[in-house]
């Protein structure tokens, strides 16, 4: 291989790669999709154990509603069912592969960013969705995530 040639393959190879999880999964921005802001375009998980977190809502253990109509309250209560669901299985933020998230008040929107990023901390962002939503279960929630994680065997 021409040497031109392989420092190319070389500097597209480079700029595929991205910080890989205890799990092995690459979190990947392809050139050809715009950089992204707060998630990734590609996780690729290696063979291993899957967990899908049913999506979570802001009620606390005992069915109590958190945060009343407060977006940062009700994602700080969704980002810790999160977590407890996660540890339940041996995991930790840091193995979300992928988030989704049902949003009813868009104009909130810039409060839960604010927790979802504090609480992934700097961790490789999974893949992820966003979307506006007219209702949800109960007319109390304004937000509903869901996610899916991967360990190891």
């Amino acid at each position: 291989m021409p040497r031109r040639l392989r420092l190319t393959v070389l500097a597209v190879a480079s700029s595929l790669l991205a910080a890989c999880t205890t799990t092995g999964a690459s979190f990947v921005n392809p050139p050809g999709l715009q950089k992204p802001s707060g998630y990734t375009h590609v996780v690729d998980v290696p063979a291993g154990r899957t967990l899908y977190v049913a999506g979570q809502v802001a009620r606390d253990a005992s069915g109590t509603l958190v945060g009343g109509r407060d977006m940062r309250a009700q994602a700080e209560q969704v980002f810790r069912n999160i977590q407890t669901a996660l540890e339940s299985r041996g995991a930790t933020f840091a193995d979300i592969v992928q988030l989704t998230a049902y949003v009813r008040d868009m104009s909130q929107l810039a409060a839960y960013r604010e927790v979802r990023e504090r609480v992934l901390g700097a961790n490789p962002r999974p893949a992820s969705s966003l979307v506006g939503v007219a209702a949800l279960a109960n007319d109390d929630y304004l937000l509903e995530v869901e996610v899916v994680a991967t360990l190891p065997r």
